[in-house]
């Protein structure tokens, strides 16, 4: 067989590889979405046909549940976007010349936000810089940074050095080669690292119910303070049944933001 054939053979069996691989993934988002909507639907069940008392009624109704789960969405989103904003350029900057040398202190010191306790990080932002959303999306923010800034430098470290310079002798710019070249194969790693701090961020978001930040935990924090077992319960699956709502949206935005063939 000519070496021809044989790289036509390697061609098409990766293609066959990659189109495996992807209606996978595509089953599995379909999967993961059907039990968000189930679970979801089951909650909607059970808080319309079970004996509640009026607190609990109140608590679960339907106008509560959704509003507390958008605010429980805006909360991790927006500590998402801060994280993104600040762990993005950083990361970049950390791969880059004379700063290589800063990358593994500085990622260090990104990894004290998530090793504390979340409840620390939160606390402490509760005493110093009072309740509420702001200190809440601050203390958030500081949990979620290292796995985006840990993933943007492992991501661009791991792009081939040859496909840089054949950019550069093709005569891209620095920021040309940058943007055209190296964040688009870095993307997909990119991309995990985000996904990993939203789910990690959604969960803890829960937390926002004892600091008056809002949110579904404060559902956990009714049924904790009051001894009501069924808003305890239906808070916290919500939270689960988001957390899977936010991974599999965070999945759908990986897969068109990679590049075809990565």
């Amino acid at each position: 067989m000519s070496s021809a054939a044989v790289v036509a053979d390697e061609v098409l069996e990766k293609e066959a590889v990659l189109e495996a691989d992807a209606q996978s993934g595509r089953g599995r988002l379909v999967g993961q979405l059907a039990v968000c909507v189930l679970v979801f639907a089951a909650l909607l069940v059970y808080v319309s046909v079970a004996d509640l008392s009026q607190v609990e009624a109140r608590s679960l109704s339907a106008g509560n549940l959704a509003s507390l789960s958008w605010e429980h969405l805006v909360l991790s989103v927006t500590a998402a976007l801060a994280v993104v904003v600040v762990s993005v350029p950083l990361g970049v900057l950390l791969t880059r010349g004379g700063m290589r040398r800063f990358a593994t202190p500085i990622i260090a010191v990104a990894g004290f936000g998530q090793a504390a306790p979340a409840i620390g990080l939160i606390v402490l932002a509760a005493l110093y810089l009072g309740t509420g959303k702001a200190p809440f999306i601050l203390a958030l923010a500081i949990y979620g940074v290292l796995p985006v800034l840990a993933n943007v430098v492992t991501g661009l470290d791991g792009v081939d050095p040859r496909l840089v310079e054949a950019a550069r002798g093709m005569g891209m710019s620095a920021v040309g080669t940058l943007l055209r070249v190296e964040m688009p194969l870095a993307t997909p790693v990119i991309m995990t690292g985000i996904r990993t701090a939203l789910v990690l961020m959604t969960g803890t978001a829960a937390l926002g119910g004892f600091v008056g930040a809002g949110g579904l935990g404060a559902l956990v924090n009714t049924g904790i303070k009051l001894g009501l077992d069924s808003v305890l319960v239906v808070g916290a699956t919500a939270i689960a049944a988001l957390a899977l709502f936010i991974d599999w949206g965070a999945r759908v935005i990986e897969q068109a933001a990679t590049p075809k063939g990565l």
